[in-house]
């Protein structure tokens, strides 16, 4: 049907129809244009929060200048100063994960829906299951810089401490109306998160699937599924790699496959790595493993790290022993 075409199926593990999807065309059809419009809204500013958030540089400089000299009063307002742009920042990507998360919501409504299975959906709604991919992608791309940005909470925390500093002292604070105390502790659990797009859209997922208890977890699980052993086909088959026009189209696909990976391991009750799920694990790992080092360690670390499930004793000491 269209771009995508069943191309496999992967008989040793029974797991059901693989399917090339073409994540670079994939254009929605009249049913699917609701829902589609509404996840452009929110994935149009996607690559704008990744540049901010590449180029944040942080205030440590002047943090750290205003805590050795206390009594500076100089030094105090530039470091305030310095803060508070940034905090609006902070703020301003905290508000996308909620916005993320409620398209990843209306998507995981459209593609379990009954009375098809998630498989038939993924085959007739491409477009909505390319959002669903760059929604992941984004995801871990986000989660990946920012594990690499201390600055982040460093600033974060020095604005809380100085804001209730200044409410002690009764210090009027331009930024405070930008932060109210309710959405400061909100920020400050998200940015406390190692991974913490990854752990908005795990919550939203179990949140989703706990609501709408009239429709099987398989049906949100197997969606998971079905998409990893998608990417895991087009990127070990030479055939259909060779349909990629876009060479950043492997990363996409290796990201959006352990990005689906890691949500079911959080959603399925028994995880990704038992011998009963329906992600062959080991594939993906080797998928992984056959690109160049460099290109991936981020990825192996998100699977070592971020899952749920793999230090289980359901886990094969294989796969384990493949992620060390």
């Amino acid at each position: 049907m269209g771009n995508l075409l069943k191309v496999l199926t992967c008989t040793d593990l029974e797991q059901g129809p693989n399917f090339f999807l073409d994540f670079e065309n994939a254009q929605p059809t009249e049913s699917e244009k609701e829902i589609y419009n509404q996840v452009n809204v929110v994935l149009k500013d996607a690559e704008g929060i990744l540049e901010d958030l590449q180029s944040y540089r942080g205030a440590g400089h002047e943090i750290r200048e205003a805590i050795q000299h206390p009594n500076d009063e100089k030094l105090q307002e530039k470091a305030w100063s310095a803060v508070v742009p940034l905090v609006g920042k902070l703020k301003k990507f905290y508000e996308f994960s909620q916005r993320l998360e409620a398209g990843l919501r209306g998507l995981l409504g459209a593609l379990t829906s009954t009375p098809y299975s998630p498989t038939q959906h993924l085959e007739r709604e491409q477009a909505l299951a390319k959002q669903f991919a760059e929604i992941l992608h984004f995801t871990l791309r986000f989660d990946e810089l920012k594990m690499t940005n201390p600055a982040i909470q460093n600033d974060f925390s020095y604005y809380r401490r100085t804001l209730s500093r200044m409410r002690i002292n009764n210090v009027p604070a331009e930024g405070e109306n930008e932060v109210n105390n309710e959405l400061a502790n909100r920020m400050s659990l998200f940015y406390a998160e190692a991974t913490p797009m990854l752990k908005t859209l795990s919550d939203a997922t179990t949140k989703f699937v706990s609501e709408n208890k009239n429709l099987p977890i398989e049906n949100t699980t197997d969606c998971l599924s079905t998409m990893a052993s998608v990417c895991r086909v087009m990127l070990e088959t030479p055939e259909y790699r060779s349909r990629f026009t876009n060479e950043e189209t492997v990363s996409f696909c290796l990201r959006v496959m352990v990005g689906v990976i890691i949500l079911y391991d959080h959603v399925h009750p028994v995880g990704a790595f038992a011998k009963t799920s329906k992600i062959d694990m080991k594939g993906c790992i080797k998928v992984l493993k056959d690109q160049p080092p460099n290109s991936v360690e981020g990825l192996l670390n998100a699977l070592r790290y971020t899952t749920k499930h793999l230090n289980d004793e359901t886990t094969s000491k294989q796969i384990k022993s493949m992620l060390q």
